[in-house]
C-alpha cells in the first residue's frame, strides 16, 4: 500500500493548491483578472524554465536510446483512446454529447502528470524528462483537432491557423533543450544557469495549480443546471473505465517502465481545463464541460491512487 499512500498524498498536495487558488478568488483576495497574469508566468516562463533545467541535468541520451520513441508511444495513445472515446460517447444525452466526448478525449497531458510525478519523484526525476519527451506535440494536437468533435471533417481549419498553433513555449524549451544534450553543449551552461532555471522552475507545480483552481472558480460560478447523471458517467469512464482498459493493454503490450507510466497516467488523469475554453468557442455548453472537469478532478483524488498502485503491482522500475 505504500505507491498507494505516496500516490495519495501528492494528489491531495495536488488538490490543496488547486483549492487554495479557488479559495483565493472565490473570497476576492485578489482580482480574477490575477488569472490571466498568472497563467503566461506559469506556462510560458516557469515551466519552461523546468523543462531546460530537467532536461539538461537528468536525460542522458546513453542511458535511454529510445527517447524518440516517446512522441509515438503519444500518438499510439491518442489512436488508441479515440475508439473508445467515439464508444462512451454514446451513452451520453444528445444535449452534452460533444462536450462529453471533447472531454473525455484530451487528457490534462502536461501539467497534472507534472505535478503527480514531481510528487511521487521529486523535481530531479528523469521522468520529467521523458514527460516533455512524450508530450511534445500534444499541445498543436489539441488546438489543431478539437474541432472535429464539433463539426467532423466540415469545417477544417485553415492552414495559417494551424502553422500558428504548432509551435509553443514548452516544445520549443523541450527541442532546444534536447538539441544542447544531445550536441553535447550541455557541458559549457554554467551551474549558474542551471541554478537559475531550476529555482525559476520549481515554481511551475504551485503556480499550474493555483491557475487550475482559480479558472474552475470562475467557470464553476456560472455552472446553471447539475447535470449529476451526465457527470456520473464521464467520471466513469474517464476515471475508472479508461485506465482500467489502459492497464490490461500495458500488461499484454508490456513495453518499457518508464513508457508504461507515463501511459497509464495519462490515461488516468482528468480533462485538460482549456476544454471548457473551446467548447464556449464553438457554441458548446462551458458549463456543462466545467461540471464535468471538477467531477473528474474530485474523483481523482480517489481514483488516480489506484490506479497507480494496481500498475505497481504488474510494473516496477
Amino acid at each position: 500500500m505504500e505507491l498507494f499512500t505516496v500516490t495519495f498524498e501528492s494528489v491531495a498536495v495536488l488538490l490543496g493548491i488547486g483549492v487554495i487558488g479557488f479559495t483565493v478568488l472565490a473570497r476576492k483576495m485578489v482580482p480574477e483578472s490575477i488569472i490571466s497574469v498568472i497563467t503566461p508566468l506559469a506556462i510560458e516562463v516557469a515551466v519552461p524554465c523546468l523543462v531546460v533545467g530537467n532536461m539538461l541535468t537528468h536525460f542522458d541520451p546513453a542511458k535511454f536510446p529510445l527517447w524518440w520513441a516517446m512522441p509515438l508511444w503519444w500518438a499510439g495513445f491518442m489512436a488508441f483512446m479515440l475508439p473508445l472515446t467515439l464508444l462512451a460517447m454514446r451513452v451520453s444525452r444528445s444535449e452534452t454529447r460533444t462536450v462529453f466526448g471533447v472531454s473525455l478525449f484530451y487528457p490534462n497531458a502536461i501539467f497534472v502528470p507534472l505535478a503527480l510525478i514531481t510528487g511521487m519523484f521529486g523535481r530531479d526525476t528523469p521522468h520529467l524528462a521523458e514527460l516533455f519527451l512524450f508530450t511534445l506535440f500534444y499541445p498543436a494536437f489539441f488546438f489543431n483537432t478539437y474541432w472535429f468533435f464539433f463539426h467532423g471533417f466540415r469545417k477544417m481549419p485553415r492552414p495559417g491557423e494551424v502553422a500558428g498553433k504548432l509551435f509553443n513555449p514548452i516544445l520549443l524549451a523541450t527541442v532546444a533543450a534536447l538539441a544542447i544534450k544531445l550536441t553535447g553543449l550541455d557541458r559549457f551552461v554554467p551551474g549558474f544557469v542551471i541554478s537559475a532555471l531550476k529555482a525559476v522552475g520549481e515554481m511551475s507545480v504551485p503556480l499550474v495549480m493555483i491557475v487550475i483552481g482559480g479558472s474552475i472558480y470562475v467557470d464553476f460560478r456560472g455552472k446553471g443546471a447539475l447535470y449529476v447523471v451526465e457527470c456520473l458517467k464521464f467520471v466513469f469512464f474517464k476515471n475508472l473505465a479508461f485506465p482500467m482498459i489502459a492497464l490490461a493493454a500495458l500488461v499484454v503490450l508490456r513495453p518499457p517502465y518508464e513508457v508504461a507510466l507515463l501511459l497509464v497516467i495519462q490515461s488516468a488523469v482528468p480533462p485538460v481545463t482549456a476544454v471548457p475554453i473551446v467548447v464556449e468557442r464553438e457554441g458548446g455548453n462551458r458549463a456543462i464541460a466545467n461540471q464535468f472537469i471538477v467531477s473528474s478532478f474530485i474523483a481523482s483524488a480517489a481514483t488516480l491512487p489506484a490506479v497507480i498502485w494496481l500498475f505497481g503491482r504488474y510494473f516496477s522500475p
